[in-house]
């Protein structure tokens, strides 16, 4: 991870096997040709100066497009133990980072004002940090510094759930109009269902 101690670092999660989706969902381009992963991270890097992808053994070409954005790409070698390994391997890359974005590779509709909004109430001292559209909570979830421990020892397929249930009254959380918050896709159809326009 290049030398940037103390800023907020974006971890975008992109080592999910993608069983579902039946494919290399990340390559999988959207209605403008750009690929799905690959438009997720953009809006992360267009919010947030310092970001790491997380990857899987073998994603040549995804790791190649990401490195293009200016990220710092990770391979996981427990990605197929779930997501909560992959956050712990993506903010272990960026530990000496003042907090973390952790963002999903497919939800490629958010706002980058939407991903500015987590990272400014992180840097005016939130403790963890969610949009909510329409009564949901949604992404990215932003961690200030001292979750690092609890985020490095994560594992299995829950994520940091578990960290945002125990962290109770300190999740701040904003109301937003961006239906992007909510939106990822699983499957070949969530694409056109759910591009926007």
């Amino acid at each position: 991870m290049r030398g940037r101690d103390r800023e907020l670092a974006g971890v975008l999660l992109a080592a999910g096997n993608a069983s579902r989706f039946g494919g290399e969902k990340l390559l999988c381009p959207l209605p403008d040709g750009v690929p799905l992963g690959i438009a997720a991270a953009a809006k992360l890097g267009r919010a947030i100066q310092t970001n790491v992808a997380v990857v899987r053994r073998g994603d040549v070409a995804l790791r190649a497009r990401l490195r293009t954005l200016g990220f710092d790409v990770v391979v996981n070698p427990g990605a197929h133990m779930g997501m909560g390994t992959s956050i712990a391997v993506g903010v272990g890359a960026a530990r000496r980072a003042a907090g973390w974005l952790i963002a999903l590779a497919d939800m490629p509709w958010i706002n980058p004002a939407t991903i500015r909004e987590v990272g400014s109430r992180l840097e005016a001292g939130a403790s963890v940090v969610a949009p909510v559209h329409q009564g949901k909570r949604g992404h990215p979830v932003g961690f200030s510094n001292k979750w690092a421990d609890q985020l490095l020892g994560l594992s299995g397929d829950k994520g940091a759930q578990g960290l945002i249930a125990a962290a109770g009254d300190e999740v701040e959380l904003f109301d937003t109009d961006d239906s992007g918050v909510l939106l990822d896709v699983d499957l070949p159809e969530d694409i056109p269902r759910t591009g926007k326009q």
